[in-house]
Formats: C-alpha cells, sequence, structure tokens
C-alpha cells in the first residue's frame, strides 16, 4: 500500500512563492502518474496539476498555468509542486495523488492520496 506525505505548506503572502514535496513510498513510484489536488474551505476537491510516469509531460488547471510547475524525482520517489505569485483564491489544503493513469487524477477518482498540507494567503 502506497503512503504519500506531503509537506511544505505555510502561510505566505499573495505574490510569494512555495514548494510543496511529496514522499511516496510502498510501491514502485515510477510506475504510476502523480499529480497535485486541492481543496478550499467549502469547496470540493479539484485538480491541480499531474505528471506523467517517466515525468516527460505534465498538465496544469487552467487556473494555475504559468505560475505553478509540477515535478517529480523518480530516484527519490519524490514529487514536487513550485508554487509562484500565490493568489488569495489559492488558499487550500493541497494533496499529494497518485493513480495509475494521469486522467484519474485530473478528473479525481478516488486514487490514493496524502493527508494534505495547507497552503494559506496571509495577507
Amino acid at each position: 500500500q502506497v503512503q504519500l506525505v506531503e509537506s511544505g505548506g505555510g502561510l505566505v503572502q499573495a505574490g510569494g512563492s512555495l514548494r510543496l514535496s511529496c514522499a511516496a513510498s510502498g510501491r514502485t513510484f515510477s510506475s504510476y502518474a502523480m499529480g497535485w489536488l486541492r481543496q478550499a474551505p467549502g469547496k470540493e476537491r479539484e485538480f491541480v496539476a499531474g505528471i506523467i510516469k517517466g515525468g516527460g509531460s505534465t498538465v496544469y488547471a487552467d487556473s494555475v498555468k504559468g505560475r505553478f510547475t509540477i515535478s517529480r524525482d523518480n530516484v527519490k520517489n519524490m514529487e514536487y509542486l513550485h508554487i509562484n505569485s500565490l493568489k488569495p483564491e489559492n488558499t487550500a489544503v493541497y494533496y499529494c495523488a497518485e493513480d495509475q493513469t494521469l486522467h484519474k487524477i485530473i478528473v479525481v477518482t478516488n486514487g490514493s492520496w496524502g493527508k494534505g498540507t495547507q497552503v494559506t494567503d496571509s495577507s
């Protein structure tokens, strides 16, 4: 069974940057697509960014394109989300996600998720 542990969240002023990390263990990391989801208060969990098994292709929600960058390290079994130009509406709990295909992450199926890390605009 996979374990996904997020870190790196915190209070950031609007316009600021931070990097979220996800440490994966329990099964072959490079065999799965990875992604990030988020859930703001009172809203449903939504797709943010995804990356294929080999890391050569990425997909982003329209609202974060150009500001967020997803990456993965298949040697260290780590996934990252670089957040730049943070906006107040980016305040949410961010979840690391793993699934068999990138499509399943994009449509937010009931795959494997971590417990999340809180990102808050402190402005």
